[in-house]
């Protein structure tokens, strides 16, 4: 993309009614001083007044800090498997330091229209007692990422955690990669995150951290390490300079290679001039399949690694043992329960491994991706401000970025998109892990695509492909395969409602939707697509893949409902070989 058609499309952004980032950052820091920051059962067991502040005690005394995910269907649930693997740490003598509770998506919403969107995986928070009892089920501290701050509802949502006791809150990289069900309006979603975090800001030195996992946002979606870093330091002068907070970086759920993960953590520690403060280091989700026992065996692989990186340089990042059953289902208490064990008993190993390791190479790829991601992250800011962007208005920034999106932001910026890219060994600083797979996948599955039978059923057909959520690779390897077999394809991307993709359909003409889903409600988005397809009268099969369950009232887990998708008339697409797609392209 030329600079000249850059700073057109940031001018045509920036045709809309944007208040002051100053006006708006003011406003935050009015409510702060209403806030009186609640204390949490962890806080009165650990005598401590914020998260941050336990987190710099462990950094200075070598404590290996420990991070658990819940997030069942209900409040009533996910506070039972809070208390549930306390007891099961109390009875062992270890510590769970930390929960991050994981939110249903409506969260993000205001209050008044999660009843109009279909629940997700997750609970939601009904009333005040519900947020009071966050910090007060069991003496783990829990942190709140997923769908706080970053949505419609950020300011809200980030008012109640505080007065529950929760002062590391997040997550900023869902704002940019991330939209709630049934929302248009990103104007408003700008103002309440910007509001959000000024609010943190004015309560830094009561210890708040503003939390973002950079894989669950643009760094999910960018194809090069460097990138990613320089994103890291772009979100570091947006919270820092921009609002006056304090910045709590997470990274690893896409990011299998060890001396990556090791690496990223150097990597941190110097984007945060040796001041980082991480919120926790996510497991390795990208190797899991359905053999449990394997399973076990990475976790163990990458906990080695995870707890030996903060041994040599602690950041204050919690590491993550995952249940084995991740990439199957929503992990019950017991399970969560069973990783946690697992993890504290290899952590006897990495100690007794540590002096003897060799960090060189996770050393030589922190170097490499900082400083070309500080290049990335200077060539942004001069671009953006050439641009017509007012780099100091913490607002303009971040709608402006929200607006351009991944694949613009790394043309402009960085080592270009996916079709600039034929050897990613040559273009890019660093492939990240999830491109790697991604390109792997693609030369796996180009043999079944090449078939005569297939493209001969391929051939010139449109099809509209999206996702329902952020996952977006399976989109893209799937939209590249059919693209080389002959389709017309029309790639929507993420986070996209049912209308849009309807409408889209008929727009362009297409002869079929493929759509991936993630977020357990696969069956009430089906409902929504069929609905659409009804009110327009149009016939067009659908093709539905991902995770493809639903969460239903009074199961805890979400259930299957491939079969129930079946009986709505669209096409499952449970695997990727050569019968299942000749079934599909029927």
């Amino acid at each position: 993309m030329k600079f000249s058609q850059f700073k057109q499309k940031v001018e045509k952004i920036l045709d809309v009614d944007l208040p002051p980032g100053s006006t708006v950052a003011g406003e935050g820091r009015s409510i702060a001083e209403t806030v009186n920051i609640g204390r949490t059962a962890f806080m009165d067991k650990m005598g401590i007044e914020s998260e941050a502040e336990y987190k710099r005690h462990s950094v200075s005394n070598g404590t290996i800090m420990y991070h658990a995910h819940i997030g069942m269907n209900s409040w009533e649930t996910t506070a039972d498997a809070l208390r549930f693997i306390y007891d099961v740490s109390e009875e062992a003598g270890f510590v769970i330091d930390r929960a991050g509770i994981c939110l249903d998506r409506r969260m993000g919403l205001p209050e008044a229209y999660r009843d109009r969107v279909p629940a997700e995986t997750g609970p939601a928070l009904t009333s005040a007692d519900d947020w009071q009892h966050i910090g007060l089920a069991a003496p783990i501290q829990p942190h709140m990422g997923d769908f706080m701050i970053g949505f419609p509802a950020s300011t809200a949502n980030t008012v109640n955690a505080l007065r529950a006791g929760v002062t590391t809150i997040g997550n900023l990289s869902q704002f940019f990669a991330h939209e709630v069900p049934m929302w248009k309006d990103h104007v408003t979603t700008t103002v309440e995150t910007v509001r959000a975090m000024s609010i943190m800001g004015a309560l830094r030195e009561k210890g708040t951290l503003i939390h973002s996992y950079l894989e669950d946002g643009y760094g999910a979606l960018f194809y090069d390490c460097a990138t990613v870093a320089g994103w890291a330091f772009l979100e570091r002068y947006i919270v820092e300079t921009l609002v006056g907070g304090k910045l709590s970086h997470c990274i690893g759920g896409l990011t299998n290679d060890p001396v990556k993960r090791a690496g990223w953590v150097f990597a941190l520690d110097q984007i945060h001039d040796a001041d980082s403060i991480g919120s926790m280091f996510y497991g390795d989700t990208i190797s899991f399949s359905k053999d449990f026992v394997k399973n076990q065996g990475l976790v163990a692989e990458y906990l080695l690694w995870d707890i030996m990186a903060q041994l040599e340089c602690p950041t204050g990042h919690a590491v993550h043992p995952l249940p084995i059953t991740e990439a199957v289902r929503i992990p019950s208490a017991e399970e969560i329960a069973d990783a946690q064990k697992l993890g504290h008993r290899i952590e006897q190993t990495a100690r007794k491994l540590y002096p003897h390791v060799d960090f060189a190479a996770s050393y030589d790829f922190s170097n490499r991706v900082v400083t070309s991601g500080k290049d990335i992250f200077n060539r942004a800011l001069e671009g953006l401000k050439e641009a017509g962007v007012d780099i100091g208005d913490p607002v303009q920034m971040l709608y402006v970025l929200k607006q351009l999106g991944p694949v613009v932001f790394e043309k402009m910026f960085g080592a270009g998109g996916e079709d600039e890219i034929s050897d990613p060994h040559k273009t890019l600083t660093v492939p990240t892990d999830m491109f790697e797979i991604s390109m792997g996948c693609i030369e796996q599955n180009r043999p079944i695509f090449s078939r005569p039978e297939i493209q001969k059923q391929v051939n010139g057909r449109r099809m509209l492909i999206a996702s329902s959520d952020v996952h977006g690779y399976g989109v893209m390897v799937i939209n590249r395969l059919l693209t080389e077999a002959g389709a017309h394809m029309i790639n929507l991307g993420t986070e996209k409602d049912p209308d849009e993709i309807i409408s889209a359909a008929e727009e362009n003409d297409a002869d079929m939707i493929l759509v991936s889903t993630h977020n357990g409600m696969a069956l009430e988005y089906a409902k929504r697509l069929k609905e659409e397809i009804r009110k327009r009268r149009l016939t067009i099969p659908v093709v539905m893949g991902g995770v493809l369950n639903q969460k239903v009232e009074d199961r805890a887990l979400p259930v299957d409902v491939s079969q129930d998708l079946e009986a709505l008339g669209f096409k499952v697409a449970a695997r990727l070989d050569d019968g299942q797609l000749r079934k599909l392209l029927t």
